[in-house]
C-alpha cells in the first residue's frame, strides 16, 4: 500500500501527512467480496480518473476530509483508466450509471448511496457506518 499512501495523502499540517486505508480495486472477482462483506461491514468505493483535474480535486478534497478507520468501513480506490472493465462491472451490479469521479456506498449487498463529482463531499458517510 505504499504507493497508495504517497498517491493519496494530504497534508493537514507542514509536517502531517494523512493517510487512507485504500484498497486497491483491480480485479473482477473484488466485487463479489464486497458485495458479500457489505452484510457485515459498510463498503465505500471511490472511482478516479488519474487524467481529470475535477476528479483530482474532489479527491484530494475527500482526503482531507475523511474521518474514519478501517474498523469503521472498507475504502476501496478504483482507477477508471486502468480498470474500466472493473467500473463497468460495478455499474452492472450495482445498478449505478458510471460517473467519474463517483463514490458508491455498498450495505447488504446494495448501493444505499452514490454520488459523483462535487456531491461526493457533501455525503455524510457516518449515516452508513
Amino acid at each position: 500500500m505504499g504507493l497508495f499512501n504517497k498517491l493519496f495523502s494530504g497534508s493537514n499540517k507542514p509536517n502531517e501527512t494523512k493517510v487512507l486505508p485504500w484498497i486497491a480495486l483491480n480485479e473482477l472477482g473484488q466485487l463479489q467480496n464486497i458485495e458479500n462483506k457489505s452484510k457485515t461491514k459498510t463498503q465505500v468505493i471511490f472511482k478516479h480518473s488519474t487524467r481529470c483535474g475535477i476528479s483530482r480535486m474532489v479527491m484530494n478534497q475527500f482526503v482531507e476530509s475523511y474521518g474514519f478507520s478501517e474498523n469503521d468501513l472498507d475504502l476501496y480506490y478504483l482507477d477508471l483508466l486502468n480498470y474500466r472493465d472493473i467500473s463497468n462491472e460495478i455499474a452492472h451490479k450495482f445498478q449505478v450509471l458510471h460517473e467519474s469521479p463517483q463514490l458508491l456506498v455498498i450495505k447488504n449487498g446494495t448501493a444505499v448511496a452514490h454520488e459523483s463529482h462535487g456531491a461526493i463531499n457533501d455525503m455524510d458517510l457516518n449515516r452508513f457506518v
